[in-house]
C-alpha cells in the first residue's frame, strides 16, 4: 500500500518561525536597553564577553535606527519563509563569531553595531530561500544582492573605511565576517538536521 510522503500541518511552517522572530527581537531590545543606559563597555578593550556586546553598541541614534529597522525588516522576511529554528540557532551562533573573526584584521581596534548580525541574518534567509524551490528566485535575489554589496565593500582588503554619511569609520569587514558566519552556520545545521533526521522523513 503506498502512503502519502510526511508533510507537516499547514499552520506548521509559520508556527516555526517563532524562533527566528523572537532572536531578531531579543536584539533589537537588548541593543535598545543598552542605547538608554548611562555608561558601555569600552569596545576597544577585548574581554571574553566583547562578541556579544559590542554588536548591541551603537555610535549614534541613527546608526542605531537603521540597524534595529534592517534587523526588524529581516525578521518579517524569516516570519514570511519561514525560517526554521535552527535558522534562529545560526544567528545566535553568528553574532559572536563574525566579531570574533574581526581578529584577522589587526586594524580594527573597536567595532559597534548590528550590522555583521543583519549581514548575517540575511545570508542565513538567502540560504533558506534557495534551499525551497518556491522561494529559490527570493533566494538568488537576496544572495547575488548581498555578494554584490560584499564585493563593492573588499572588506577583506580595506576592512575599515571612513564613510562622510555616517561621520564615523565604518568597519566594513564586519559585513564581511558575519555574512561567511551566517550562510556557514545555516549550511551545517541544515547538513546536521538532514544527517539527524534521516529516519524520521524529510528535514524541511
Amino acid at each position: 500500500m503506498n502512503q502519502r510522503p510526511h508533510s507537516d500541518p499547514p499552520s506548521a511552517p509559520r508556527h516555526r518561525a517563532w524562533a527566528w522572530v523572537a532572536t531578531c527581537l531579543v536584539l533589537i531590545a537588548v541593543s535598545l536597553a543598552l542605547w538608554l543606559l548611562p555608561a558601555h563597555a569600552d569596545p576597544a578593550t577585548w574581554r571574553p564577553w566583547t562578541p556579544w556586546i559590542t554588536p548591541l553598541l551603537h555610535l549614534n541614534g541613527p546608526h542605531l535606527l537603521a540597524n534595529t529597522l534592517a534587523l526588524g525588516a529581516l525578521a518579517v522576511l524569516g516570519a514570511a519563509l519561514p525560517a526554521p529554528p535552527r535558522d534562529a540557532l545560526a544567528l545566535c551562533l553568528a553574532w559572536p563569531l563574525g566579531t570574533w573573526a574581526l581578529r584577522l584584521w589587526p586594524e580594527v581596534g573597536a567595532f559597534q553595531g548590528l550590522s555583521g548580525t543583519v549581514h548575517a541574518a540575511a545570508a542565513i534567509l538567502a540560504w533558506r530561500a534557495l534551499r525551497r524551490p518556491a522561494t529559490r528566485q527570493l533566494g538568488w535575489l537576496l544572495g547575488l544582492g548581498l555578494l554584490l554589496k560584499l564585493a563593492l565593500e573588499r572588506g577583506w582588503a580595506e576592512p575599515v573605511r571612513f564613510d562622510p554619511a555616517w561621520g564615523f569609520n565604518v568597519v566594513v569587514a564586519a559585513h564581511l565576517t558575519g555574512a561567511v558566519a551566517g550562510a556557514a552556520l545555516a549550511a551545517l545545521l541544515d547538513g546536521l538536521a538532514r544527517w539527524c533526521g534521516r529516519a524520521r522523513g524529510p528535514v524541511p
